[in-house]
């Protein structure tokens, strides 16, 4: 999940394209698909199961079906775990149809955005702002799926929009998201910075936030001591977030500190994104048992295509790239992902697998679209050749 999308999961907290495969079928009831990071005794799961048990006798009861499905978004944001959006998405069987309560079609819309189904996405929250113009969840809902999918002037507008309907420093969030990655980055991260320094009452969950997308963008910025410093507050206040547990560790690999890396991610939940960047930091200290470690990625990433989940295609690209050494591969993977969506992290992997591959078409898509977002990040102008020169 990216950073704005998690803005999105917060908020709701507070508050209160991926083409459809066939459902694997084991060929036995013994058969291990995989094993889930939860264990049946632990109290989320329990107290998920006891609203999943309720909701069978009541299946018209629109609030337990919400809570329900809300409990296990929140679950998978917390293991990035795509498998309980299908859970998620049971819980909300009855609600499919086009007159579905606003409530449960907000829901829905997360839990498409959650699953990569876009568009679908944007036409629910297109009906929740028709109904409701000033609900601010569906407006933060509608700005990060815009910029997710490259709509920067949709998403900018959209995240206006949003002032004098949300707090501060969610608004300033939003904006200073797509700032960053249109060629201001500087601005947006003083945006941010400020709008932070302002919200001494924010609570905590939403300084871990906002401080982990300012070590992003100071990162990119190669401010890399401010960087460092905003990771390190947002751990101080959640040690166990994988999202900024994943994204300081690609910092300290960017900065060549893998031993600080591994340490960082080493024995966390047992979330895709943490063992790859384990697996990186192992494989660049030459450490004996990163073979251990990317073999056991490898069965997941097989278990996941198998269950048509499709969901992880750019940490799949990183791993083929960089951990199987298939350029080629791991290029169809970059691509796919780029159809999908378009981040900082995506057009990276995109440039990387295109490089190593020496695939021409691939880098003047990359380049072309560096040249008309004015997207900034040090580490890409590392790699990207300069400019050909006119003939």
């Amino acid at each position: 999940m990216n950073y704005i999308l998690r803005l999105v999961t917060l908020v709701a907290a507070l508050a209160a394209p991926v083409a459809h495969a066939a459902p694997f079928t084991p060929d036995s009831d013994a058969q291990i698909v995989e094993k889930l990071p939860y264990a049946a005794g632990d109290p989320e799961i329990k107290r998920l199961n006891l609203l999943r048990g309720q909701l069978r006798s009541q299946r018209d009861n629109l609030p337990l079906a919400l809570a329900l499905a809300g409990g296990y978004l929140e679950l998978g944001r917390s293991t990035s775990d795509p498998r309980y959006s299908g859970y998620a998405e049971a819980a909300l069987a009855p609600w499919q149809n086009a007159d579905a309560p606003n409530e449960a079609v907000l829901m829905r819309a997360a839990l498409r955005q959650r699953m990569h189904l876009f568009d679908a996405a944007l036409a629910d929250l297109t009906t929740v702002l028709k109904a409701e113009p000033r609900n601010a969840q569906a407006q933060l809902m509608r700005a990060t799926v815009l910029q997710v999918v490259g709509d920067f002037a949709g998403a900018k507008a959209q995240c206006e929009a949003m002032r004098g309907v949300a707090k501060e420093l969610v608004w300033t969030s939003c904006l200073a998201s797509v700032e960053g990655v249109t060629g201001k980055l500087d601005e947006g991260y003083s945006m941010l910075r400020a709008a932070l320094d302002k919200a001494a009452g924010a609570p905590p969950a939403m300084r871990a936030f906002v401080l982990t997308g300012l070590g992003e963008m100071a990162a990119r910025a190669d401010r890399a001591q401010e960087a460092e410093a905003n990771f390190r507050a947002a751990l101080a206040i959640d040690a166990n977030d994988p999202y900024l547990l994943a994204a300081f560790a690609d910092f300290l690999l960017d900065q060549s500190r893998p031993q600080e890396a591994a340490a960082l991610v080493k024995d966390r939940p047992r979330a895709d994104i943490l063992q790859l960047r384990h697996a990186l930091a192992l494989q660049a200290q030459h450490a004996p048992e990163a073979a251990a470690r990317v073999a056991e990625l490898r069965d997941r990433f097989d278990a996941s295509r198998l269950r048509g989940d499709r969901l992880h295609l750019r940490e799949e690209a990183r791993f083929t790239l960089h951990l199987l050494g298939q350029p080629e591969a791991a290029l169809k993977l970059a691509a796919e992902n780029w159809r999908a969506q378009k981040e900082p992290a995506d057009i990276r992997i995109l440039v990387e697998c295109a490089l190593a591959s020496q695939d021409a078409e691939q880098m003047q898509v990359a380049a072309q679209w560096l040249k008309d977002t004015g997207m900034e990040d040090v580490q890409l102008g590392k790699i990207m050749p300069p400019p050909a020169k006119p003939k």
